[in-house]
This record gives structure tokens, sequence and C-alpha cells, in this order.
């Protein structure tokens, strides 16, 4: 007989398996007769003692129990982990003010030194819409004298907390950005904006005194234009504490090296003007006393400005010297007759100033006791002859009354 490569081997494997299969079986129903059939035996004594089973279901058990442990254990740590990445990632964030508004995280940078108030600071920035990721302020290089807010309030009091060399992200609401005005057309009323900020370098102010005319011009015009920026923007103390910095960089008292007639006189101008500009913002919060140096200033150096005449004439209307505000306003018209604003002006201080006497007028005459021509009242006809009757009585009672005394005078001779 011819046998197929590789039969012979297969089905003798089967036949051996199927019969330790049928031995297998015989053997369990074997078993199974036998503990039925033994009398006064139990299913303990057949098999393994109770003990032994229970230990197993019990090792079985603490396995089980140990893999769900396990298994448990494994989902805290995950969960762990994970609440740590979480804590991380909001202990990142340092909340400034402690009211959400103003958040900075440090993207790169080693603590070094932080700067003080009036630090000569070495900035970049750029600053995107939270909500767009729009780029609505950038500056690749500038310098800024921090607390004098040439920047916005958020970056001012980031850069407090920032070492040198530091990279941040800056999380800044309306408040502390662009407010509720916003800024046209790119900064919407009451936006959000990101920014990543870089602070280069940080340098102590220099002694005002050390720093050559060009340079002062350029420091005090940065502090003067920014004042312009918040009167703009009617946040009018601001812009007097730019006005005051830039006052101190127009100083012409000392330099390190002597200017020259031009280089003074341009100094002047810039200072002059800086101080108008600080008498209106002062106008502005009724600090008229204040405002009244401010523009003495001008006029001493400069009595013909037209501009810190006009302002002062109405800081005295302000506080009720009207004559003098005339007078002052007299003296503006006159050197620019044409001006119908002034002549306007000029219209209504007379005009306050006739209001004015007519009521002191009127208080002075109450005081002496005496009625005031307004509050005369006119006689009517009626009244008059009312008043005639009654005197016309009176005459010929009075006569009557006469005539019967002389009647009893004579009768009695």
């Amino acid at each position: 007989m011819e046998f197929l490569p590789g039969t012979t081997d297969e089905t003798e494997r089967n036949g051996s398996a199927k019969a330790d299969s049928k031995s297998f079986i015989d053997e369990e129903s074997r078993a199974e007769e036998s503990l039925l059939s033994a009398p006064g035996k139990t299913g303990a004594e057949v098999g393994e003692p109770t003990s032994a089973l229970d230990d197993k279901v019990d090792d079985k058990s603490r396995d089980d129990a140990d893999e769900g442990v396990a298994a448990e254990g494994d989902a805290g740590v995950v969960d762990k982990e994970a609440d740590k990445e979480e804590e991380a990632e909001v202990d990142e964030w340092m909340d400034i003010l402690g009211s959400g508004h103003l958040k900075k995280r440090v993207l790169k940078g080693e603590k070094d030194w932080r700067p003080q108030k009036s630090d000569v600071l070495k900035v970049k920035y750029v600053g995107r819409l939270e909500e767009t990721g729009k780029i609505v302020d950038e500056v690749e290089e500038a310098e800024i004298n921090l607390g004098d807010n040439e920047v916005i309030h958020g970056l001012d009091f980031a850069l407090s907390l920032m070492d040198k060399g530091e990279e941040a992200e800056v999380i800044v609401k309306s408040r502390f950005a662009f407010g509720d005005m916003g800024r046209e057309p790119d900064v919407p009323s009451g936006a959000t904006l990101v920014y990543t900020i870089t602070l280069l370098d940080i340098n102590p102010e220099p002694l005002i005194a050390t720093i050559n005319l060009n340079d002062r011009l350029t420091i005090g015009l940065r502090k003067k234009e920014r004042g312009n920026w918040w009167y703009t923007r009617d946040e009018y103390t601001l812009a007097i504490n730019c006005y005051r910095r830039a006052l101190e960089y127009f100083d012409d008292t000392e330099f390190p090296s002597p200017p020259s007639e031009d280089e003074l006189k341009l100094l002047l101008d810039e200072r002059l003007k800086t101080y108008n500009n600080l008498g209106a913002s002062q106008i502005k919060i009724q600090g008229y006393d204040a405002a009244l140096i401010s523009f003495g200033h001008v006029l001493a150096a400069q009595p013909n400005n037209v501009k810190a005449l006009f302002r002062k004439s109405t800081i005295l209307k302000e506080k009720g010297e009207l004559q003098e505000a005339i007078s002052v306003m007299q003296k503006a018209l006159s050197i620019e007759p044409d001006n119908r604003r002034l002549q306007n002006d000029l219209q209504n201080l007379l005009a306050a100033q006739r209001r004015d006497n007519t009521k002191q007028r009127d208080l002075y005459k109450k005081m002496m006791g005496t009625s005031t021509d307004a509050d005369k009242k006119k006689t009517s006809p009626k009244s008059s002859s009312r008043n005639a009757v009654r005197w016309l009585v009176f005459a010929s009672t009075f006569v009557v009354a006469m005539a019967s005394f002389v009647a009893v005078r004579y009768a009695k001779m």
C-alpha cells in the first residue's frame, strides 16, 4: 500500500489524541461513580481537603483583589500625574493682581535681577487680540522708563516682575489695556490682549544733568507725546504724570557741555508747550491753583502767549474772580483782535459780571432793609381809589369832630 507523504504521522497523532481524550473521560466518569457509590465518604474525602480548596479560592480571590488594587493604583497614578500636570499648568501663570485681569507666565529666561521704578528698560513686544490672534501692538525695540506710563498699564505692571533677558506671555484684560474706549481702528472696545514681551536690558536712570541736550529733547518729547495720548483718552491724571516727567528733561539749568543759543531756544519752546498742556490737564481735574502756577511759568517767559492767557482767564472765571478774568481776556483779545472765540468769551464774561453786580446790589438793599425795584409792585387804579375814599372819610370825620368841639366850647361861653 502506498502512503501519501506526511499522512501516517498525522493519523497516528490524531488517533493517540482521541485515545487520551477517551481515557480522560472514562477516568472522570469513574471518579464520579465512586464518589456517588462510596458510603460515608463526602466530597471532601474524595478530593482535596476543604481547607486546601478554601485556600486555593482565597488565593485566587487575593490574586484578583491584588490585580484590582494594582489596576486602581495605576489609574490613581495616572490621575495624580494628570493633576500634577494641571497644577503645573495653573501654577506657571502668575495672577499679578489677584483678580484674573492680568496674568503672566515665563516662556524663557533665568533669574538675574528685576528693574526698579524709573529704570531705563530696553524692551520688545508683540500684542495680539485674544479672540482673533491679530497683531495690534508691536514694538521691535524701544527704551522706556518703568512706571512712567509709556506703555499700557498691564505691561508696566508685568515688566516690574520680569528679570533681565526674560521672555514672558502676558494676558491683559481691557481694564489694563485699551479699556472700553478701545483704539480705533484695530482694537475694539473691551478687548483682551495677549502680549509676548522680552526684557532685553535694564539700566538705572542716569542723572538728567549728565544727559546731553539732544538726548534730553528726545526723551522729553517721548514723554510729552505720551501725555498727549493719555489726554485724548480723557486720562488726565496719567497725562499730568507724563508732562511732569517731560519737564524734568526740558529743564535748562545744567548740561554736561554748554549748548548753543538755538538749542536752548528749542528746549525752552518745548518746555513752555508742555507747561501749557500740563495746565490744560489740571483744569480738567479742577486743579485750578496748580494750573495757575503752570500758566504762570508760560507767561513769565512769554507774556503774550494767547493760549495761556485764555486758559488763565477760564480758571479765574471758575474761581469767581470775574474782574481779573475780564482783564486777562481783554489782553488776549488785544493780541488777537479778530479771534471770534476770544470775543465771544469776553462778552460772556461781561454779561456774567453784570448779573453778579445786580445780585450784589439786591443783596445789599435787602441787608439795609430797603426794597428793590424788582420787588416793588405797581399800585392799581382800583387800589388808589380805595385809598382816596379812606382819606376822604377820615378828613370828614375829623372836620365833624372839630366842629362839634367848637360848638360845645361856644355853648359853654
